[in-house]
């Protein structure tokens, strides 16, 4: 049955209406999650950078015979409800170590407490008002400043706010990453180069093939579950090592890097290999030689993703136990230890208002690393991909 063209026309117009419906709502959902995404850097912005600042106080310290055994006996009264405990308690081994210097004092920058940081940043804090005015009268004298927090970045965990950094987790992550690497990479180029490149197309191939793809896909607590069932119930590995943490990363990592592997082998052109095949080279010999120098570039980059997607991980590392209150730097891989993502959780849990921008900053550092990763991975893929 023939139509008009009015008919026909109308048709047209609700099509068209359509389209730009849709288009309108894909733009809306895109600038929604743009929107979203600003907003949660501009809050992590806004609560972390704080972090990266600490309160000093300048104040005369008396090395007394009474501050070898009592630090606080070192400083002004009115004062030590203004400084923080770690510095009181240094002070006794410091003469201890150097008897020399009892009977002499010295003008020092000295940390202050969480609470006289969080008064100064214009935070929630618990400061008497006494202890506000003496505060406010130091800091118009010049003698209370905030300075770059090199306490965060150069040391480690500390139940005391002010005190608290993020090296161990920095150093815990680095060993986890290098353990993680060791495993996944080399045994996850080898399987996809004998699946895609050796392998027979058999039904007992598919099967590993699916399995391959559904372990990608499964929830990365699962992987922790089987780390903790067999490395430290099996096999004795030390629970909250890096040594486990890596090998469980590593299981999680391994999908990933086979997938990516075996991407990369495909985007060879099969004249690559046949002309391997002509000048008589064998089979192993034009994988070697030819395919996988070819392929490299675009292992190296999903490689690289997947340790970024392992390093954020945080689910697997809280079941083998990677959650441990680590206040010193590990220097073994089998010591306890924590990792950047398990310190956030952490400090996310502490009590005390400080934390909260210790945790956002935690988040800032995490980020930058992780985005430095991918750029990395990025910059590399474009650099030495090649287009056939």
């Amino acid at each position: 049955m023939s139509h008009s063209f009015d008919e026909i026309s109308q048709q047209l117009k609700r099509r068209h209406r359509k389209s730009t419906r849709l288009k309108w709502i894909t733009m809306g959902s895109l600038g929604l999650a743009g929107l979203f995404l600003v907003l949660f850097f501009a809050d992590m912005l806004n609560k972390g950078l704080p972090a990266f600042q600490q309160a000093y106080i300048q104040t005369e310290i008396s090395y007394t015979q009474e501050a070898e055994t009592d630090g606080r006996q070192a400083f002004d009264e009115e004062l030590l409800p203004l400084i923080s405990r770690t510095v009181v308690r240094v002070i006794p081994m410091e003469l201890r170590n150097n008897p020399d210097m009892i009977g002499t004092s010295e003008e020092q920058w000295v940390l202050a407490n969480s609470e006289v940081d969080q008064y100064l940043k214009g935070h929630r804090h618990r400061l008497s008002e006494e202890e506000q005015e003496a505060l406010d009268a130091r800091v118009e004298s010049g003698q209370v400043d905030l300075r770059f927090n090199t306490t965060f970045f150069g040391s480690g965990d500390s139940k005391i706010a002010e005190n608290a950094g993020i090296l161990s987790a920095v150093v815990g992550t680095i060993m986890t990453m290098i353990v993680t690497l060791a495993i996944s990479f080399p045994i996850g180029v080898m399987t996809a180069i004998y699946l895609e490149e050796f392998a027979p197309d058999n039904r007992l191939t598919q099967i590993i093939e699916i399995n391959i793809n559904n372990l990608a896909a499964i929830p990365s607590i699962l992987f922790g579950l089987l780390g903790l069932a067999i490395f430290i119930n099996f096999f004795g590995v030390p629970r909250s090592s890096p040594l486990v943490g890596g090998m469980t990363l590593a299981l999680m990592t391994l999908p990933v890097i086979i997938i990516s592997t075996r991407t990369a082998l495909r985007s060879v052109p099969e004249s690559i290999r046949h002309a391997g095949f002509g000048v008589g080279c064998s089979r192993w010999q034009v994988v070697r030689d030819h395919v996988l120098p070819l392929a490299m570039p675009g292992i190296m980059t999903g490689s690289i993703i997947g340790l970024a997607q392992a390093m954020g991980e945080t689910a697997p590392l809280i079941i083998v136990g990677m959650v441990a209150f680590i206040p010193d730097v590990g220097v073994s891989f089998t010591n306890a230890a924590t990792v950047m993502p398990a310190q956030i959780f952490t400090w996310a849990g502490e009590p005390e208002q400080a934390f909260v921008e210790k945790t956002a900053g935690g988040i800032l550092v995490l980020l930058t690393i992780l985005i430095s990763l991918n750029a990395f991975a990025v910059v590399m893929r474009k650099k030495f991909e090649r287009r056939w």
